[in-house]
Parts: C-alpha cells; structure tokens; sequence
C-alpha cells in the first residue's frame, strides 16, 4: 500500500491547471471520460441531491456552441470588435474535450445552496484530478461567456448556472508551477 500512497500523493503534488487555449488534442476517448466523470460524481454530497451536472460538448458540436458564444458577445457588447469574435471562436474550438459543469442545486431543501455548490466545486476538483490521473491536463475557467444569459440558457435550467467550462487535452509544453500560499499565511490554529 505504500507504493500506492506514494503515488497518489505524487500525483497530487502535481496536479497542474493547463490553460485552454494552450492545450492541444486529442482529448480523452469515451471510455476514458466515462470514467473520469464517475470518479467526478465520488464527491461529497449532503442530501445525496446531485446538485451539479457535466454536459459534454462534442466536437460536432462546436459550431452551434460558437454560434450560442458569439449571439452571447453581440448582446453583452453589440460594438465587439472583430478580435473579439474571433476570441469566441477560438474558444469555442479549443482543442481537447469541453464539459461544461452546471451548477444545479435543489431550491428549499434542508441541505443550504451554499452547501450544494461546494459539492459543485468539489465534483469540479474531482474531474480535474481524474484527468492529470489519466496523464491529460485540464483547464476549469469561467470568464463572462459563464455569467452571460444567453449562454447559461443554453446549458442551464432554471436556478441553474455554469461554475465552468473545464477543457481537457495535453499540454503544448512544460507546465510550470505557479506560487502556491505559504501554509503560515493559510493556516490557523482555532483560537478559544
């Protein structure tokens, strides 16, 4: 078992967030993703409401999810410049699998939204971690595209709302690190 643990710590020690637009492909086979979102779906869960689902965008799919992005821009800013619509371009074809995560918690339930959105985030932080497992380096980011109306219509129910668009490739180069919090100013003894 120590073998194991090691590992898993090792694995843990490296994750590494990839930036989208930087990732190229191919992105995890169906069967690779099937389990990379059962193990997302291990996540904590009060209730047991499954306050979160992942909508997968196939590739086929990206010219309507283009489409969706670039009615978005035109209402957020009907000035756009052409830059800005190639920018939605591009991130509409980002190499790699696009799942969309939704945050969908239940309304009025015993268990607080705040509650169902930290097993949101907890699910999103499982994919992430399931992907590095399968030697892939994924990408969660949000931006305004997850804060537009149009675009969360097209995902999203009502009270639903994207927590991200998480993308799914290789890495073009090695990842760097970034400066992580030292634990002295993260870290607190509880005082009474």
């Amino acid at each position: 078992m120590l073998n194991d643990r090691s590992s898993i710590l090792s694995l843990l020690e490296t994750r590494r967030s990839g930036k989208p637009r930087e990732l190229v492909g191919p992105g995890p086979t169906a069967a690779e993703l099937e389990r990379m979102l059962a193990i997302a779906a291990r996540t904590p869960d009060h209730g047991k409401l499954t306050p979160w689902r992942f909508v997968i965008v196939a590739d086929g799919q990206r010219d309507a999810f283009e489409a969706v992005l670039r009615e978005a821009l035109a209402e957020e800013d009907p000035c756009a410049s052409v830059a800005k619509h190639q920018k939605e371009h591009e991130f509409a074809h980002y190499a790699g699998q696009l799942v969309v995560l939704v945050s969908a918690p239940v309304p009025d339930h015993k268990i607080p939204v705040w509650e169902q959105e930290l097993s949101c985030g907890a699910a999103c932080m499982n994919l992430l971690l399931a992907a590095h497992a399968f030697g892939y380096v994924p990408g969660w980011v949000t931006g305004w595209r997850a804060y537009s109306e149009r675009v969360r219509s097209a995902f999203c129910g009502p009270g639903e709302r994207i927590a991200g668009f998480i993308f799914i490739g290789h890495a073009t180069r090695e990842m760097e690190d970034r400066p992580r919090p030292a634990l002295a100013d993260v870290v607190r003894g509880w005082k009474s």
